[in-house]
């Protein structure tokens, strides 16, 4: 199994998706506990629903499961969100708080370390390569990080989670036009509700990459999985007529974002010119 799936576009927005992959080596899978192996906190079909949504898009797929390690987690092991609930960068417990391994069967530090040279670190050079590639052939590089979870799990957070979940980390990741287009689509989605940075402000990968004054900008959707499967537990079958409702908006946004390429570029070379003034 390779760690990454690339499907190479020539536009200027690449979609990372960190979480969708199922794979799970057989000798860290033997360690898993029952609650581990049910694999409940995948971003279930989210490559399915984003696929063929806009032409010239770039994919990054990391083929392994977040319990081997987390993609979207700082390699450093630093906590994304101090202070609240989390998981790590290689979980020892579901999103439930449940641990996931048998007693004793939990990664050590130097397993870690392994995990993260063999998964990790070859995702995120995929996807860095391409977001240069990208930024070379068009002049600017958007990364959409697409990811998907429960809507309701009460250790993250309470209550029942928004259907659109923008994260920009405060406005730090994006051009304040990306994070416009996006936020203006999903208000308006009629029959779906939406919230910008609020439980989820952006992952490590979106707090990463995204560098607006270099060219490089990154824009987080969490998506609540009600939206597009059958139900939110087992066998979290990918639901047709869900899904293609909700593609509509999706192609919606990715449009409006390749749209913005050009004057993104633009505004570059205007700051950049008044900054040599």
């Amino acid at each position: 199994m390779q760690p990454v799936e690339v499907f190479r576009g020539d536009g200027p927005v690449v979609l990372g998706v960190p979480h969708a992959g199922t794979f799970v080596p057989e000798d860290i899978r033997a360690r898993l506990n029952e609650t581990g192996r049910k694999l409940a906190d995948t971003d279930w079909h989210v490559d399915r629903l984003y696929a063929d949504l806009l032409p010239g898009t770039t994919m990054v797929k990391a083929n392994f499961h977040r319990y081997v390690i987390d993609a979207n987690r700082d390699p450093e092991g630093v906590s994304l969100y101090p202070g609240q609930n989390t998981t790590t960068l290689c979980p020892t417990t579901d999103f439930d708080g449940r641990p996931l391994y048998h007693e004793g069967g939990e990664p050590n530090a130097a397993e870690i370390e392994a995990r993260r040279l063999a998964w990790h670190a070859p995702y995120h050079a995929a996807l860095a390569a391409e977001l240069e590639r990208v930024k070379a052939r068009n002049g600017v590089a958007i990364l959409y990080d697409c990811h998907s979870i429960r809507s309701v799990v009460p250790f993250l957070f309470e209550g029942t989670l928004p259907d659109f979940n923008t994260g920009t980390n405060n406005g730090e990741t994006c051009a304040p036009a990306i994070e416009a287009a996006v936020v203006s689509r999903t208000q308006s989605a009629e029959g779906y509700s939406s919230i910008l940075n609020g439980r989820f402000k952006g992952g490590w990968t979106t707090r990463h990459y995204g560098r607006p004054a270099d060219g490089f900008h990154a824009i987080q959707m969490e998506l609540a999985q009600k939206t597009h499967l059958t139900t939110e537990d087992t066998p979290f079958a990918y639901d047709e007529a869900k899904a293609d409702r909700l593609r509509v908006h999706l192609k919606d946004i990715l449009s409006a974002l390749e749209t913005l390429a050009p004057s993104l570029i633009q505004e570059r070379k205007n700051s950049q010119g008044a900054n040599n003034d």
